[in-house]
């Protein structure tokens, strides 16, 4: 029996990788050290699980910014535009300009796509296919980390994206073709790093094909029995891990049992039933062996030993001891690096930290897992077994985790809770009257640059260097000159800027009861911009008004309407670390009536404008379409609870970026909010299309420049997109945003886009007051 592990955070345990990004992107390190710097993290990782008693240890899981555009620039997928500077640059920069455009020295490209990986809030950068694609092996990033580990005296199992779900990935970017049609010219280059890496006589090689947790079709299904087929008659000696994570084969099941591979590996967290379907299909191969994914990648609760002790048994019973992998769920990407970092008790006391592991110790776990499960008399004389055991039980009964007036008031929801008093008509013509605002009114998705000056205030306070007094002044000051600047450029709907939160869940879950906080519990959210997820132990209520002090301030400052900002139930659920005793959807609707109360106290605070974020509402879809009714059922029904309080007259917007609305337009209908602001830029408007055909009522803030890249765009680029949308959404519906909050990026980046921005938007005002003339 081996032990397998898929993939271990990037970041560094100390976020090493963040703060050599950016400060290569600042011009203040250079590239061999931005390189030295990947390199060390890289020999860290392997090392630590070496020590850790991990067998299979990945390689090329490494990434500088997002492992599939690691994977573009492998396969020469480079968009054309991006040739000129490919040219002129290393190629270092080259890929950080697909990832983030270029704006400098008479360069000006836009950044790639970027969209959710799967149902995580993990963002990886959207591939380009043409009907003409060609694909040739431009990097060989994946043969120089197998050789770099190899010299360290590490034998790694590369790690790839599989061929089918890279194409999958990815979007055609013109008509006639599909993407899958490409997979004969791809598969020539995955060949030629086979047969590289076969030169140096690797062993094991992954291939992660998550699609197969989707709804194939029998077209992409072929393509699958295709690419591990042929690969098998070229590389037999190559023993070939097919990765699949996040939830079942479902009905690929019978086409990957027909797979001549070497072990395919199960996602058991999330599709503990798989195994069963495995075992009694009878169509397991006698050769091929399992990867039984039993501690969860995706979460921080220690693993359940008795339980997963039981699930290996089934398997090895039936399969014998050498045809069976321990191994986390999915890569450990998702998870933070280590529990040790956390050491202040009062941040997270000793009783809940008890109940958690992070990246490091699911390793333990894997090797633990792996060593009672072969040596199964030694389990009940195990103090290791038995402090799990204690951990968990301890968990199950603590007196922490529930409040019964929480569960009552959930129980007490009725059908009027989740409906606003009037239909959108009817609100639509109170609010005119009332917020009396101009065509294509401007506004952002708000929050504000939030400098090295304005943090270092924060951790002043917390650690108790400045007052509460010094503290809020400064805020004040900032929240003011904010103001005066949203005012002198003309903005319409300004917003505070929100200096005094750290982040737009943890801020939240810091005033909620039922939830705890790390000091190093970071993940890679894209590129190097990490999140630290709150944990939800425990039934969640607001003892007390979480921002409306900061409403009310910045509304006292200016004669134009300030917006409420919240972040909405369903991603404070899904960007947090959830319990997994209840179902999601229970500690959702606990979560909505805490907003609902927050929305509730804005409003007779005087805000008439309040917006509810919902980013993570598509990312929450399961990803077998059969369970989207149940989820989005709840999901939209969450949203409703925490925004139907409120008056007529009252305006609730919703914010959600990188995702693909299709599917799913009806249900955000369904949320009944009056405003939608949307990501768009980097997408060209194409995300609207499914908003017109869908004849969307309501009104619409389609995002017109991208905030997750540096340049600055022209008014005139602005406004070509908003001529776009105006061409598929009436004038009269379409607001004027960034497409999502502006805290990580500069000031000066900032203030020339907003102004560029407002002068898109007076410039359609006049020309629609033209057209109306003529």
């Amino acid at each position: 029996m081996l032990t397998n592990n898929l993939g271990y955070p990037r970041i560094g345990s100390n976020r090493e990788l963040k703060k050599a990004c950016e400060s290569y992107w600042a011009g203040k390190i250079s590239v061999d050290e931005l390189l030295e710097t990947g390199k060390s993290i890289r020999k860290q990782n392997w090392q630590l699980q070496a020590e850790s008693g991990i067998d299979l240890i990945p390689s090329n899981d490494f990434s500088f910014y997002d492992q599939v555009l690691d994977l573009s620039l492998t396969l020469g997928a480079i968009p054309e535009r991006y040739h000129e500077l490919g040219k002129t640059n290393n190629t270092t920069d080259l890929y950080f300009a697909m990832a983030r455009g270029a704006q400098k020295d008479g360069q000006d490209v836009v950044a790639m796509e970027m969209t959710k990986w799967f149902d995580t809030n993990y963002h990886y950068i959207v591939p380009e296919f043409t009907k003409k694609q060609a694909f040739i092996l431009f990097s060989e990033k994946i043969i120089d980390e197998f050789i770099e580990a190899n010299d360290l005296g590490i034998k790694t199992k590369p790690v790839l994206i599989g061929p089918v779900s890279y194409l999958l990935l990815g979007k055609e970017k013109e008509e006639g073709f599909h993407r899958i049609d490409l997979i004969e010219k791809l598969l020539p280059v995955y060949f030629e790093i086979l047969e590289k890496l076969e030169a140096q006589n690797v062993e094991w090689v992954q291939f992660d094909e998550p699609f197969l947790a989707l709804n194939l079709s029998t077209k992409e299904r072929n393509a699958i029995t295709y690419v591990y087929n042929e690969i098998n008659k070229r590389f037999p000696n190559i023993k070939i891990i097919l990765a699949n994570y996040f939830d079942c084969f479902g009905e690929n099941l019978a086409t990957v049992l027909a797979l001549p591979v070497h072990t395919l590996h199960l996602d058991l967290v999330r599709c503990p039933s798989q195994l069963d379907d495995i075992l009694e299909s009878g169509q397991l191969s006698e050769s091929v062996y399992l990867s039984l994914g039993v501690v969860d990648g995706r979460n921080i609760w220690k693993n359940d030993f008795k339980n997963s002790l039981a699930i290996i048994k089934k398997a090895t019973d039936a399969l014998g001891q050498n045809r069976v992998l321990v191994a986390p769920s999915c890569s450990l990407i998702h998870s933070p690096c280590d529990l040790e970092l956390e050491t202040n008790t009062t941040t997270l006391t000793p009783e809940i930290k008890q109940w958690m592991a992070f990246a490091k110790q699911k390793l333990e776990e894997v090797q633990l897992l792996h060593y009672f499960a072969a040596n199964e008399t030694d389990v009940n004389n195990s103090i290791r077994f038995q402090e799990n055991a204690v951990a968990n039980e301890n968990r199950k009964t603590s007196p922490l985790i529930h409040n019964e007036k929480v569960k009552s008031r959930v129980a007490k929801i009725t059908a009027a809770d989740d409906q606003r008093k009037n239909s959108f008509a009817v609100r639509r013509k109170k609010q005119i009257d009332v917020l009396n605002l101009p065509l294509f009114p401007t506004t952002t998705i708000g929050s504000f640059p939030q400098t090295n000056e304005v943090r270092s205030w924060r951790a002043k306070f917390k650690k108790g260097e400045l007052t509460a007094a010094a503290y809020n002044d400064l805020l004040q000051k900032e929240t003011e000159e904010t103001i005066r600047f949203q005012e002198e450029t003309g903005l319409d709907v300004l917003v505070h800027g929100e200096f005094e939160r750290n982040d737009m869940v943890e801020y939240f879950g810091e005033q909620l009861d039922g939830f705890a906080f790390t000091k190093n519990g970071w993940v890679q959210s894209y590129g190097s911009r990490c999140v630290k997820p709150p944990v939800i132990y425990g039934d969640v209520s607001r003892p007390k008004p979480m921002t409306v002090k900061w409403s009310s301030y910045a509304q006292s400052l200016t004669s134009k309407w300030v917006k409420g900002m919240l972040t909405g139930p369903v991603t404070i659920l899904q960007w947090s670390f959830v319990r997994n005793d209840q179902a999601r959807s229970e500690t959702c609707t606990q979560i909505a009536l805490a907003i609902r109360d927050e929305v509730i106290d804005l409003e007779n605070a005087g805000i008439k404008i309040i917006q509810i974020d919902e980013p993570a509402i598509r990312e929450g879809l399961p990803l077998r379409k059969e369970e989207w009714a149940n989820y989005l059922d709840w999901a939209v029904k969450a949203f409703r609870i925490s925004a139907s309080g409120v008056k007529d007259d009252t305006q609730i917007h919703t914010h959600m970026c990188y995702s693909e609305f299709n599917d799913i337009i009806q249900n955000i209908a369904d949320m009944d909010a009056d405003v939608i602001t949307i990501e768009c830029s980097r997408s060209q408007m194409e995300l609207l299309d499914a908003f017109a055909n869908f004849n969307y009522p309501n009104e619409i803030g389609p995002g017109v420049y991208d905030i997750h890249s540096p340049r600055v765009p022209s008014s005139k680029e602005m406004v070509q997109l908003l001529e776009k949308a105006s061409a598929v959404i009436p004038a009269d519906q379409l607001w004027v945003n960034p497409d999502c909050g502006l805290k990580t990026r500069h000031w000066d980046e900032t203030k020339k886009a907003l102004i560029e921005m407002v002068a898109a938007a007076q410039e359609m005002r006049v020309a629609v007051e033209n057209i109306t003339l003529i």
